[in-house]
């Protein structure tokens, strides 16, 4: 049973699974789709204005692609003739859309200032994040998850940047990361103990840096001793920069099981954060995301049993590449929705602030400005999308992967201090969310892999489609 059926009779109050009630929404959902007078189909438009809140008027959307359509069918709605556009959402991803603004504009934007102050999560927000069913977005249902599909979980890591990046990293790493290399490479008995953990109430932690492996990531020093008879591993070393470390109940863990074949001997291990030997550091005092914890994690003798190997040992440095690429489009998620966020705060203002008897926002200057990051803006989520709906389809994405998350950063960033720039003198203040976007972002250009490693890969992947008949 899905717990995102919580969006039935106001979405975040009833978070607990229930499958009458997906079913009633689905059927709701369902009915948005009719039939034209001459036999073709019609869909509700995932961006229809009238289905959403105001908010979602500052999104990149569209309506009926000629005059006629537009004048024939009801505002929001396409013709089908074909293949439908990226941003075309299903019954039940629009689904988790709307429940994660609900969610958020309710529960999460009245403490986010108080979070970001205070550096740490609320009470009540995480738990909420498990209750909607958003910490197993693509955990298959027998094992308490939504059985949702990727596109899904970026929605919900869209939504949640509008209000709070804090809270969306979060989901981002529990999910995209975490779930999905559990899914992917867990045996059956690691499935069965941490996949229900991990939908209902354990958050995760990708613990993969150290202080002398950043962007050269296969450098790490910490080890993974097996037992004479391999029936466990003692880990020892040191980890930095841990996202979501202090909250987390079991880290995946990457440590070298054999030294001596290099970055070939990289394990990946499910651990436990209540073992015996871990030490979680002081959080870091951070520029931005404030509330989300970013800390030292120190393993000291820490016993594992082997059945805690995800996949097969020596072959952790492979799972780590793969899952990061889908990391990725996670972080180019996040990036768009502050850019929205950066919108959804500075368009009303502009709308309304009068200087020399007109509205700002109607000054032909200000006017090209906030069209050009809007058409930026629209261009960040057609990557974001379409690298999603390739990662579904099972065709190659790396290099997808990374211009997304390089573009989104680059498009964040400018929207964020863009914003700014229009909001004036409070726009500079607490006042207003622009400032703590504009700190939220920058992140996006260092972590799961810097700007300019990700231009590395895009320039060495096409380097190698440049042999390819592709360029003859």
């Amino acid at each position: 049973m899905r717990p995102v059926a919580a969006i039935v009779s106001r979405g975040f109050s009833i978070c607990r699974p229930d499958a009458a009630k997906l079913r009633r929404l689905r059927m709701s959902q369902t009915s948005r789709t009719t039939m034209s007078s001459s036999g073709r189909i019609l869909s509700a438009h995932p961006y229809d204005i009238n289905h959403s809140s105001t908010r979602r008027s500052f999104s990149a959307h569209g309506t009926s692609s000629t005059p006629d359509e537009a004048s024939t069918h009801h505002a929001g709605e396409f013709v089908s003739h074909g293949r439908p556009p990226v941003t075309s959402f299903s019954p039940d991803e629009l689904m988790v859309r709307d429940l994660c603004q609900q969610w958020a504009d309710e529960e999460l934007r009245p403490v986010v200032r108080e979070m970001d102050e205070e550096s740490r999560y609320l009470p009540g927000i995480i738990d909420g994040l498990f209750e909607c069913g958003l910490m197993g977005m693509e955990i298959p249902e027998q094992y308490g998850g939504a059985g949702m599909n990727f596109t899904s979980a970026l929605l919900a890591v869209e939504e949640l940047s509008r209000v709070d990046p804090s809270v969306s990293i979060l989901v981002d790493i529990h999910n995209t990361l975490t779930n999905n290399a559990v899914r992917f490479w867990g045996s059956k008995d690691l499935k069965d103990k941490w996949l229900p953990r991990l939908a209902t109430d354990t958050v995760s932690s990708f613990a993969l840096s150290e202080a002398g492996s950043g962007s050269d990531a296969f450098a790490m020093k910490t080890t993974a001793t097996p037992s004479p008879d391999g029936s466990s591993y003692t880990i020892n070393g040191s980890k930095l920069w841990i996202s979501n470390a202090e909250e987390a109940g079991v880290f995946l863990l990457f440590a070298n099981a054999n030294p001596e074949k290099g970055y070939r001997g990289i394990t990946a291990f499910m651990v436990d954060s209540s073992t015996e030997g871990i030490t979680v550091g002081k959080p870091e005092s951070k520029l931005g995301l404030r509330a989300s914890s970013t800390c030292p994690v120190t393993f000291e003798d820490v016993k594992v049993d082997s059945s805690e190997i995800l996949g097969v040992v020596g072959e952790g440095y492979r799972y780590c590449i793969s899952i990061l690429n889908e990391g990725r489009i996670g972080i180019g998620a996040q990036q768009l929705g502050i850019a929205k966020g950066c919108l959804d705060v500075a368009m009303p203002y502009l709308m309304e602030r009068k200087q020399f008897g007109t509205t700002i926002g109607d000054f032909q200057g200000m006017q090209h400005q906030y069209a050009q990051i809007a058409t930026e803006i629209y261009a960040a989520e057609l990557m974001v999308y379409n690298t999603a709906r390739m990662k579904e389809q099972g065709l190659p994405f790396v290099k997808e992967a990374s211009m997304t998350k390089l573009y989104s950063s680059q498009v964040a960033e400018k929207a964020a201090s863009k914003s700014i720039e229009w909001l004036g003198g409070v726009g500079f203040t607490r006042d207003l969310l622009a400032e703590k976007f504009y700190r939220d972002c920058k992140v996006g250009s260092i972590y799961e892999g810097t700007s300019n490693m990700q231009l590395s890969t895009i320039a060495k992947i096409m380097q190698s489609e440049t042999s390819s008949s592709r360029y003859k």
